[in-house]
């Protein structure tokens, strides 16, 4: 299993409950599952900002993902949710073991460690988190909105 986590914050302009209605419609659309969660700090930078996850199967998965993402009916949503982001950067993470759902509460470290639910690992070197997601534990500054 893969996910594709994408991290992003809004534009300076843009409200808080108009960007997180966007991507709700948005997420709505997908047919994978999915969450995004409203962070207090992104897990490599000091400031607050979203992080999306999207599970699929595999790397072929991942690639109709990204194709569907952008093509009708899922455009229009997609486009509205984008233009309201100022900035965002994204990585590829697969199960090490665990539940294969977006962890609802997360750690990022340098290495696995003894006690997690679940471990998420980066592939490829992408993306600017650290290369391990440790899910359990309490969601501190981690709100789910969709």
């Amino acid at each position: 299993m893969l996910a594709y986590v994408f991290w992003h914050r809004p534009a300076g302009d843009v409200e808080r409950d108009d960007y997180e209605a966007r991507l709700r419609a948005f997420h709505a659309t997908l047919g994978v599952p999915s969450a995004c969660f409203r962070l207090r700090l992104l897990p490599w930078r000091h400031a607050d900002g979203y992080e999306d996850w999207y599970v699929v199967e595999d790397w072929a998965a991942l690639g109709e993902l990204n194709a569907a993402a952008v093509a009708p009916p899922r455009r229009a949503e997609h486009d509205a949710a984008a233009a309201r982001t100022a900035e965002g950067w994204g990585g590829v993470y697969a199960l090490v073991h665990g539940e294969p759902v977006p962890p609802a509460a997360a750690r990022w470290a340098r290495a696995p460690e003894d006690g997690a639910e679940a471990v998420w690992r980066r592939q490829l070197v992408l993306g600017p988190a650290p290369e391990y997601c440790l899910g359990g534990g309490e969601p501190h500054g981690r709100v789910r909105v969709v």
